[in-house]
């Protein structure tokens, strides 16, 4: 085998963190009973996901805290209701029962255990490698059954870096007792897990979940599939 070790993102790539989260929000509007503040729940639900996909953009990056956006994913979409006040106390509790929600959910994306199985067998060494929280990260393994299926999770808190600094992939290389030569980066976001594997020495697999997103040259592979992973390794 030419890799002896793969790293995996997990959110969006083996866990359904998309599909997950859009019930979690679902649950957490009723709960809240935020239809107090906003007739249409489309108007929180589609401020909530451009707000989130920005942050955790600038988060990648190392331009805002955990914390800050942790509040502001919530304290942007709140500010569009009528009559509420997201005050930083009041966006942590809707926070903090988002979370909740979130990682007691059990979907995975299509394909994700057999790949996981199928690795495993054949004698790779796992790695689980995100941006996601601590605290919450391991729960979502727990409810996904994917718990005990890694060699090793390597978390940004842990490493103190986020992906795509090289200083993340630095950290998971010495922690999993890996070879960069030997090693295999998988998906699904071209900077953080692509491109930041790439520009740290180490070949990447690109899952394009959305068939058609332009591929910069020199990405070792792409795949529309989990499972045609299993054509490579």
């Amino acid at each position: 085998m030419r890799y002896h070790d793969i790293f995996i993102d997990f959110d969006d790539t083996l866990y359904d963190t998309y599909g997950n989260a859009v019930i979690a929000l679902r649950e957490l509007f009723a709960l809240m009973e935020l239809d107090r503040y906003f007739p249409e729940p489309d108007v929180f639900y589609d401020a909530y996901w451009r707000a989130n996909i920005d942050l955790w953009k600038l988060y990648a990056r190392g331009e805002i805290t955990r914390d800050y956006l942790i509040i502001e994913r919530f304290r942007r979409p709140l500010s569009l209701g009528r009559g509420v006040e997201p005050t930083a106390e009041y966006c942590m509790r809707v926070s903090d029962l988002f979370l909740d929600l979130c990682a007691d959910k059990p979907g995975l994306v299509v394909g994700a255990r057999e790949l996981v199985d199928y690795l495993r067998a054949r004698g790779y060494r796992l790695h689980l490698c995100s941006n996601g929280f601590h605290e919450v990260q391991y729960r979502k393994l727990h409810a996904c059954g994917l718990e005990g299926c890694f060699d090793n999770v390597v978390l940004s808190e842990d490493a103190g870096y986020n992906k795509p600094d090289p200083r993340f992939f630095d950290y998971a290389i010495s922690l999993a007792g890996a070879t960069r030569d030997a090693t295999l980066m998988i998906g699904d976001n071209l900077d953080t897990d692509i491109l930041g594997a790439q520009r740290a020495g180490i070949d990447a697999a690109y899952y394009n979940r959305f068939p058609g997103t332009p591929v910069p040259d020199g990405v070792t592979c792409v795949v529309e599939s989990l499972l045609e992973l299993k054509d490579i390794l």
